[in-house]
């Protein structure tokens, strides 16, 4: 349960902040932080467990039916992941008090911070693929509103939209490979699926799979090509850009490839794709950082390069090259969430972070320039700081790829990438720090608020101490996170400061030298200030494909959706013509063996009279009134045929549907034309054609389906409706208990469709109608009908309940019961008028379809407080004095939301239309 609550705390406080008001600062950055620091604690409860080797897990069932469960897992990888999102998160939230102006909405500030913070430890303790990528498309979406945090500006926007699109693309591509990769292990569960490399890697959908997660990892983490997205999320606010875009966010990525690393690496496939990917990054970004006049801008893409190097290692297929590359990622989380805040602070009290005006700043603010040349030399790979010591071992790492190319071209790539790392972060120091003096700044440099200023000591004081001290600091992390990495024993490393003279050592004195001198040469020889550092090659073909894309979609909407209903239909029965017709054409598909079932003469007769009513409807529908009456006399045929097939209830059903639907469109009629427009002679007979195919169509199907031998499930519901649905009405049964889920988003739509109905129809307004359509006419009720309306209510309520309480026995239910009070109360309106009936309900029967699916809804949920699944129903038979036996099923509470959706939806509806007034406003809503 501690897996559990520290990975549903934030998500919690998350809500809590959402209800706080905007004013409540101190209040709101308490509850994130003690949310927070809760769930540290939880994890440090966690860690003698998970440093003995345990894994600990939690689940519970979700989908059992498709093998996937509401699992968690904690090893050592997503320990070392959940130290790094609740330990630098905890810093944030410090920092966030103090960065955030008073015109910021600080609770949903801190709401949306802590949603993602339970995205990202959902997505590095899922146990299984689905819930990973479940998790994973939050951390897009909640990053989407924390990039945008400023709505008011429209680089924020921007870049939000920008950052959705490319993470939500790469989040479907990880949807179809983890769906291949659980087709191909025959099991989502994760530890199912990284105890299966060999049978993954030699299955003919491994490529595929393969391709479709690397997808999904390279957008998250900023990979080449997809890198672009990365720099345009910097104008969301710096918390942000410190926790998202260096310890969180963009480390999902390489958290994947870590996760997956023991099942997917290993093959050559895995070798060109990431490491090319990783080392196509490395130098792009390490290149374009040295010309970035935003420090923001540069670190954005000094991580950029960053991550390739961590992604190059991960494809390396070396067990010592994945722990360098679980180290890294703890090293750069590190010094380059401290960067970013250290660059929070200068734009924080200059007022810009435009490096061309930032100049001197050490004379103004010592403390902070101190710690942000330390971070800068970590991120340099300068000795005696964390960085210095992963670096050393890329370093080693890359000089024994194999291969003639890979092996002569990584090596001497890895040391130009760490020459232009070495010589941009020189550029961050001096341009910052020193360089002269300070250029039209709105304002005085000093030093921050005390409070804001710890989290970055905190954080360079962990870079000097790994550095100085390696195995005592980070070693049995390492190790933790190194070992469930590798899904093996650990190969023999060191994390010693030294180990000699040695080619790394070279190359990181290259490196070194190589950096100073590159930038002093780019600082003699140009003005790097006048370089022009947009890059808009990335942007600008996101930008055109969005177009592209959306006019081609705009055109395809055109012209298959021009608000004609006759269209969509006509295109909706050739589509199912051309489908329905396939395995007739093909052969696949024929009559059967059985013969024919005697129909009696008067059966016939029956439904010959329904036929000649809907071939009446077509005939005669321009004749609007009369081509009602016609559907009618079809309607009331069914109902019919549903009786002759002895199905009472759905008799009953439909023709109380078929009276909603008249007295509905008879309401409608007031305000239509009594004549449709004549139509196109082509059109009548086009449409004449596709009904006939598609009558002949449906009935080839009906008959080769009723001469084919078949199985039917009838049998199982006859004999487990009564004992374990506790009631003899099978087709109530199965509506309310075994398909109860079904039934919940029926009445759900049938709401959602009352509502739309009153929404569309709220505001409409209708033409003057001449006489005996006009409002005089609607106004005169004859007297007798009112009447009769008058006494035929009460009768009709008590009809109604009786329906209902027999229900679950006998023909009737909250379907049925709810139609029939909704057309009693329907006739009330018609026959006495809507003023007269107002005044005398004063119900809303919009709370009708809430409390309905409310009832609904908590039937389901009551369950779960007995240890069963949703919607699981009970029943009992007390006998009581006098009465006797009572059975009573806690369906009968859903059949309760079922009957109050019904009338809600119903009355809604019709009331709509009952309230329209011809060249008027409508009626008031009852109150």
């Amino acid at each position: 349960m501690q897996l559990l609550t520290m990975t549903l705390l934030p998500f919690a406080g998350s809500l809590l902040l959402s209800m706080l008001p905007r004013q409540a600062r101190n209040p709101s950055a308490w509850l994130a932080g003690a949310v927070t620091l809760c769930a540290l604690a939880l994890l440090g409860a966690q860690a003698a467990a998970v440093s003995r080797g345990e894994v600990q897990r939690f689940a519970v069932a979700w989908l059992p039916s498709l093998g996937v469960d509401f699992g968690l897992r904690l090893d050592g990888l997503a320990f070392l992941f959940c130290l790094l999102i609740l330990g630098i998160g905890a810093m944030i939230v410090l920092y966030a008090r103090y960065y955030l102006s008073p015109e910021d909405s600080m609770p949903r500030f801190y709401a949306m911070l802590l949603l993602f913070m339970g995205a990202m430890l959902g997505v590095v303790t899922a146990g299984n693929l689905i819930m990973l990528v479940v998790f994973w498309e939050i951390t897009s979406l909640s990053s989407f509103l924390l990039i945008g945090f400023w709505k008011h500006s429209q680089d924020a926007r921007r870049g939000a939209r920008m950052a959705l699109t490319i993470t939500g693309a790469g989040g479907l591509c990880l949807l179809g490979g983890a769906l291949l990769m659980g087709h191909i292990v025959g099991s989502y569960d994760l530890d199912a699926v990284l105890a299966a490399k060999e049978q993954v890697q030699a299955s003919p959908l491994y490529l595929p799979a393969l391709v479709l997660v690397l997808l999904g990892a390279f957008t998250k983490s900023a990979q080449f090509p997809f890198h672009f997205w990365l720099p345009h999320a910097m104008a969301a606010p710096t918390p942000v850009s410190a926790y998202l875009h260096s310890a969180t966010m963009v480390k999902a990525g390489v958290f994947l490839l870590a996760r997956l690393y023991p099942v997917l690496s290993g093959t050559e496939a895995w070798f060109w794709l990431v490491s090319g990917a990783g080392l196509a990054t490395l130098l792009v970004g390490a290149f374009i950082a040295i010309f970035k006049h935003d420090l923001k801008g540069l670190l954005a893409y000094s991580t950029i390069s960053h991550l390739g190097l961590i992604t190059l290692l991960f494809g390396l297929n070396s067990p010592l090259a994945a722990v360098a590359g679980v180290f890294h990622i703890l090293n750069h989380a590190t010094f380059k969430a401290s960067l970013f805040m250290a660059a929070g602070i200068i734009d924080h009290e200059c007022g810009t972070r435009d490096m061309r005006k930032l100049n001197g700043l050490w004379r103004y603010m010592p403390w902070t320039a101190t710690l942000a040349m330390v971070a800068a030399s970590a991120m340099a790979g300068v000795p005696l700081l964390n960085g210095f010591l992963s670096k050393e071992m890329f370093f080693a790492e890359t000089l024994f790829v194999s291969g003639e190319l890979a092996g002569r071209l990584i090596p001497v790539a890895a040391t130009v990438a760490a020459v232009f790392s070495v010589t941009y972060s020189i550029r961050f120091v001096h341009d910052a720090f020193f360089n002269g003096e300070p250029k039209g700044l709105e304002r005085t440099p000093h030093e921050p608020p005390r409070w804001m200023r710890v989290p970055v000591e905190v954080l360079v004081l962990i870079c000097l101490a790994v550095g100085i001290l390696p195995a005592w600091t980070v070693g049995p992390l390492l190790a933790l996170g190194a070992q469930a990495t590798i899904g093996g024993p650990l190969p023999e490393y060191s994390l010693a400061i030294w180990h000699g003279l040695n080619v790394p050592l070279l190359m990181s004195a290259i490196a070194l030298l190589g950096g100073i001198g590159l930038y002093t040469f780019l600082y003699r020889r140009f003005d790097l200030h006048t370089v022009d550092d947009e890059r808009r090659g990335g942007r600008d073909a996101f930008e055109y494909l969005v177009l592209r894309l959306t006019s081609l979609s705009r055109a395809l909407t055109f012209g298959l959706q021009n608000g004609s209903l006759q269209r969509y239909l006509r295109l909706f029965v050739l589509a199912a013509l051309l489908a329905g017709a396939w395995p007739f054409v093909h052969g696949q598909y024929g009559t059967g063996p059985l013969a024919g079932t005697a129909v009696s003469p008067v059966v016939l007769a029956v439904w010959g009279i329904g036929a000649v009513a809907t071939v009446a409807t077509v005939i005669l529908h321009r004749s609007r009134f009369v081509a009602l009456v016609t559907m009618g006399v079809a309607g009331l045929i069914v109902s019919l045929a549903f009786v002759w097939f002895s199905a009472p209830d759905l008799a009953l059903t439909q023709l109380l549907v078929e009276v909603v639907s008249i007295l509905l469109m008879m309401l409608a009629l007031r305000f239509l034309p009594q004549e449709s427009a004549p139509e196109p002679v082509r059109r009548r007979l086009a449409d004449g054609a596709i009904a006939i195919f598609a009558g002949a169509g449906i009935a080839a199907i009906v008959y080769a389906v009723l001469t084919r031998p078949l199985t039917t499930i009838s049998g199982y519901f006859l004999e487990k409706a009564q004992p374990e649905g506790g009631g003899t009405n099978v087709v109530n049964v199965i509506l309310v208990d075994f398909r109860g889920y079904d039934t919940l988003g029926e009445i759900s739509v049938l709401g959602i469709a009352g509502l739309v109905i009153h929404a569309l129809l709220r505001q409409l307004r209708v033409p003057e109608l001449p006489q005996p359509f006009g409002a005089q006419a609607a106004d005169r009720h004859p007297l007798l009908l009112a009447l009769i309306a008058r006494l035929l209510l009460p009768l009709a309520a008590v009809v109604s309940m009786f329906l209902f309480m027999r229900g679950h026995n006998l023909p009737g239910g909250g379907f049925v019961a709810g139609l029939v009070l909704g057309v009693a109360l329907l006739v009330q309106y018609v026959a006495s008028g809507m003023d007269w009936t107002m005044a005398r309900m004063r119900t809303d029967f919009h709370a009708w379809i809430g409390w309905g699916l409310v009832a609904a809804g908590f039937t389901g949920l009551a369950a779960w407080g007995f240890g069963y699944p949703f919607l699981t129903s009970s029943f009992v038979h007390p006998i009581l004095p006098v009465i006797g036996e009572v059975p009573i099923a806690s369906a009968m509470f859903f059949d309760l939301g079922v009957f109050l959706t019904v009338v809600g939806s119903v009355m809604v509806s019709l009331t709509s239309i009952a309230r329209l007034r011809a060249g008027g406003a409508p009626h008031a809503q009852p109150r």
